[in-house]
């Protein structure tokens, strides 16, 4: 669904987006993780149409990007990070003007429901919290059931019974065969989220594959356990693959003696700041 070749671009002189290449297959959930300034939004713009400055070639949907055509907006949703809303409209007002852009359009009264607005649809969106305004914008972006969607950050801002929510949507929406570009600093979304996820630092690509293989790359996989010794709680660990030769483990645990047991993996915060020095959040 999307093929990026040598992409580059900048602002200035100095280039910002250098290099880089990848391949998003048909129902897959990608993403890009980095830090702020990254050039993660850059690349979402882009892919969406709205920078066509760039060189190298970029395809969505078949579509040249610097060339689409007039229905390549058709096929494409996009939740930005910062809601792009009519705040003098109410919600449901908002959803009929946006759904009007396009030839296609789902159940609005639907969508409001599955985000917990369906009450709140006949409020005009100046009066919505944060929040209200960060789920109203992301349901705007399905409302025309495109084929791949681009979300900015969709969970930023929420609280965890509302991100929880949003989550659950857009593993629904790949469930249905949709394609899902997730933007986003949040390394928790990502490994829940994404199939495969890309590192992205000053504008390079510095790491592609998924949050499991780049965890585990590592080999840092272990066991964690506490014990007692001389009445103060002890922790110590072992590598997973050799609690069959810690026999001080296997002591512990013939007596009964473990106060806990689990095992401890890096996250993707820290096989990022490993691979690139930086952190992500």
């Amino acid at each position: 669904m999307i093929s990026v070749k040598d992409l580059r671009f900048s602002y200035t002189q100095k280039p910002f987006i250098e290099g880089m290449a990848f391949d998003v297959a048909r129902g897959e959930i990608f993403g890009f993780l980095g830090p702020s300034g990254a050039g993660k939004s850059t690349l979402q713009k882009i892919l969406t149409g709205l920078i066509k400055s760039y060189s190298g070639i970029v395809t969505v949907n078949g579509e040249q990007v610097c060339r689409h055509g007039s229905q390549f907006h058709e096929h494409i949703g996009v939740d930005f990070e910062f809601p792009s809303l009519y705040e003098k409209l109410t919600a449901r007002e908002n959803l009929k003007f946006f759904g009007s852009l396009y030839k296609k359009q789902r159940d609005a009264d639907a969508l409001l429901k599955s985000v917990g607005l369906l009450g709140e649809a006949d409020k005009k969106v100046a009066d919505y919290s944060k929040g209200m305004k960060t789920r109203l914008n992301f349901i705007k972006a399905l409302l025309h059931d495109p084929a791949i969607l681009f979300l900015d950050e969709p969970t930023s801002g929420l609280d965890p019974s509302n991100a929880r929510v949003m989550k659950d949507i857009i593993l629904e929406e790949k469930a249905k065969g949709k394609t899902i570009i997730l933007t986003t600093h949040n390394m928790y979304d990502a490994t829940e989220l994404c199939g495969r996820v890309a590192f992205i630092v000053d504008g390079r690509l510095r790491a592609l594959d998924t949050p499991r293989n780049l965890i585990m790359s590592k080999g840092a996989a272990k066991i964690e356990y506490t014990y007692t010794k001389g009445g103060k709680e002890v922790t110590a660990h072992t590598p997973l693959d050799k609690t069959g030769e810690d026999t001080f483990l296997q002591t512990l645990i013939k007596q009964n003696a473990l106060l806990s047991i689990h095992s401890s993996e890096p996250t993707l915060n820290d096989i990022f700041m490993e691979i690139t020095g930086r952190r992500l959040q």
